[in-house]
């Protein structure tokens, strides 16, 4: 599958059913001594957020810091889908905390988001969309499967595959998401067919009470909110069925690497102990309703570290495919292709922006 097989691509669908929250919990992460990251020295003063930080003897002083706190490099958001580096200093230092914040995020984010344009709920649940063509290209015939979509946000697509006659599970660690998914399963006449938890991803298999499924999905913007990659790859290891698949399509990670305005590699390619931290004022949808809960927290994997995690946990790859677009600007410099996608143009290089994989079970 080298591109989208749909050439009347919506991409407000598209888009709209693919940006999803992630979770944390506690922290299971190699520290890599060869890919260092350099701290704030002594003496440094910073000032993000008109809160004012000092270092000293690599702690933290003043503004929300904890006593003894290790005073690390931190990257702000300057918007939607964009980071810039800040000279700042991480601030909450323990990854519950760094849980909590991003909850209180996407709880935020989740009031905003059945609201836009961007997701189309009303038109969603008019329309009765089901997958996109790309999925049931790598999925088939999924009538009858138990399927199960982690990091869910509001379900849509969760239950666009409960359309096509799945048993779908939806987890998520948003409770005010988890909500509203029930609640668009109701008006959808889905009820039947569709289940949702509310529980960290890093937990679910214990939230799930041991079962498994014949599919596991995890689509566009799940993994960069996970602080350990192998982590979650032994919870999706235990989770999918004997015969089962796993089906993932999310950004690619030296997409996520690049600098926002310009061509070149200005963050870590690989996964790191310590995360990005963000404080975007808005959320990625149309909506210009500022967030009131704005500190996230993310981390990179590079496609080494993702496949190699799958294997460890059981798991066989069938295919990878690099894509050379997205389904969102991502970048400034990107251009809307005529099937909807966004890719570099004719002047620029082509670079991977997204991948998928499908990984599946012995029997």
């Amino acid at each position: 599958m080298l591109g989208i097989a749909d050439a009347h691509l919506d991409v407000a669908q598209d888009l709209g059913g693919e940006v999803h929250c992630g979770a944390l919990d506690q922290l299971r992460c190699e520290v890599h001594a060869d890919r260092a990251i350099a701290r704030p020295q002594p003496g440094d003063v910073h000032e993000p957020s008109g809160e004012r930080f000092e270092v000293r003897d690599d702690r933290v002083v003043g503004g929300a810091s904890e006593p003894n706190n290790p005073a690390t490099p931190a990257f702000i958001s300057s918007g939607l889908g964009t980071r810039r580096h800040a000279s700042a200093v991480t601030t909450v230092a323990r990854v519950d905390d760094r849980l909590a914040a991003n909850r209180a995020n996407w709880d935020d984010r989740t009031e905003i988001h059945l609201r836009s344009q961007f997701y189309d709920v009303e038109g969603w649940l008019r329309e009765e969309r089901g997958p996109r063509p790309r999925e049931t290209e790598a999925l088939g015939d999924v009538s009858g499967l138990r399927l199960l979509h982690l990091q869910c946000h509001f379900g849509l697509d969760t239950l666009a595959f409960a359309r096509v006659g799945a048993e779908v599970t939806g987890l998520d660690f948003s409770e005010t998401a988890i909500d509203a998914a029930r609640d668009i399963a109701r008006r959808a006449g889905l009820e039947d067919r569709s289940t949702f938890v509310c529980a960290d991803v890093l937990h679910a298999a214990d939230a799930l009470a041991g079962g498994t499924f014949d599919v596991v999905y995890v689509s566009l913007g799940a993994l960069t909110w996970l602080p350990s990659v192998d982590a979650w790859a032994e919870q999706v290891g235990a989770l999918v069925a004997p015969g089962g698949r796993v089906y993932v399509h999310d950004g690619h990670p030296l997409a996520w690497a690049l600098a926002d305005d310009r061509l070149c590699i200005e963050h870590t390619y690989f996964e790191e102990s310590e995360p990005f931290a963000d404080e975007a004022v808005t959320t990625y949808t149309d909506s210009g309703r500022a967030l009131v809960n704005r500190t996230t927290f993310e981390w990179n994997h590079g496609i080494g570290e993702i496949v190699t995690a799958l294997l460890r946990h059981g798991l066989r790859l069938e295919w990878l495919t690099e894509h050379d677009w997205t389904v969102w600007p991502r970048f400034p410099w990107l251009v809307q292709r005529d099937d909807g996608a966004w890719t570099a143009p004719p002047s620029m290089p082509r670079l991977p922006l997204t991948f998928s994989l499908l990984a599946s079970r012995p029997r």
